[in-house]
């Protein structure tokens, strides 16, 4: 699954009309390279490289993330390591001074996930238009839809008509799921969780079902091997279909269709975009507490992770830890 797809609903109306006037086959075209659907949460977590055992830079990106940990080099040891001791401060949830296995991998999992944050941030102020920093679905709707809802015969019988009423209710599905409260209104997380479904276990199910609905063409609550196929290849010029679209057939047969009726149903679907790989984060965790870890009581001192400090940080430098001082939503 592409992940601009899962969170592509970041525009407003006018936006999108325009997108629509300048390509009014945007949205129906079908992709003429291979499209990735399968969903891997921390994607920027990946393996840790057998190289780095002894330069730390993967565990500086697991704790800091990839881009922050770029700029940690303008800091004394002395700096990196007083700014640490307040990340750690954040770390520790519960404030019974230890950090624990799964209070970090927490930490790495909010880091490798901060972009989408970020990205929600940018556009929070577009959304909350009464400034009470909660988005309600009337000003989510207002924002996304206004026009087209207040100007209705400038739509009629176009591709834009079509495509507004089939995307309205299918944000407000959305809309609902990541409401937990059934308030009608979306905290900042829950506005990330209707943005980024995929990265939510409770929007998982609204993932599932919209990928069915996206690539289910025929309408029969199922996904054959031709839509499997068609959404991610156009075949537009005669001759033989290419090496990896046949090598697509075969998975589907061999791998997709589980039960072997010849098509996927929801099940399926879940088992192929949401695969159950092996956790980065939980390894890192684990991973930063074994080699910190002095007395051997499997948790961490805030000493101890000082002790080994550039295992965390090197001597490197951020505003990254001072921005993480600070009581913002975006962690």
């Amino acid at each position: 699954m592409e992940r601009s797809g899962r969170g592509r609903r970041l525009g407003l109306a006018l936006g999108l009309l325009l997108a629509l006037a300048l390509a009014p086959g945007a949205l129906r075209a079908k992709p003429t390279v291979r499209k990735e659907r399968v969903v891997r949460p921390d994607s920027e977590l990946g393996e840790r490289p057998p190289e780095d055992n002894q330069s730390f830079q993967y565990d500086h990106e697991a704790f800091l993330g990839k881009e922050d940990s770029k700029t940690f080099d303008q800091l004394t040891s002395e700096e990196s390591k007083e700014r640490l001791g307040k990340i750690v401060d954040r770390i520790d949830d519960d404030g019974d001074g230890f950090v624990t296995t799964e209070e970090l991998k927490t930490w790495i999992k909010r880091v490798q996930k901060r972009y989408i944050y970020d990205n929600v941030a940018k556009v929070w102020k577009d959304y909350d238009r009464d400034k009470d920093d909660k988005i309600s679905w009337e000003e989510y709707k207002q924002a996304t839809y206004g026009y087209y809802l207040g100007n209705p015969t400038e739509f009629h019988d176009s591709s834009a008509h079509h495509t507004f009423k089939k995307m309205l209710p299918r944000d407000e599905r959305r809309f609902k799921a990541a409401d937990l409260n059934g308030d009608q209104t979306a905290t900042r997380e829950e506005f990330t969780a209707f943005l980024h479904p995929e990265e939510f276990e409770h929007m998982k199910e609204i993932v599932v079902l919209e990928t069915l609905e996206d690539i289910d063409k025929n309408g029969d609550g199922f996904v054959d091997q031709d839509e499997y196929i068609a959404d991610m290849f156009s075949h537009e010029e005669s001759g033989p279909e290419p090496d990896w679209v046949l090598s697509e057939r075969e998975q589907f047969n061999e791998f997709r269709d589980l039960n072997k009726d010849g098509k996927l149903d929801q099940d399926e679907i879940r088992h192929w975009i949401l695969p159950q790989d092996y956790d980065h984060a939980q390894a890192e965790a684990r991973h930063l507490v074994y080699e910190s870890d002095r007395n051997k009581d499997e948790k961490l001192t805030k000493e101890e992770i000082l002790e080994n400090w550039n295992m965390f940080v090197g001597s490197q430098a951020t505003n990254y830890g001072e921005d993480l001082t600070k009581n913002h939503d975006e962690l």
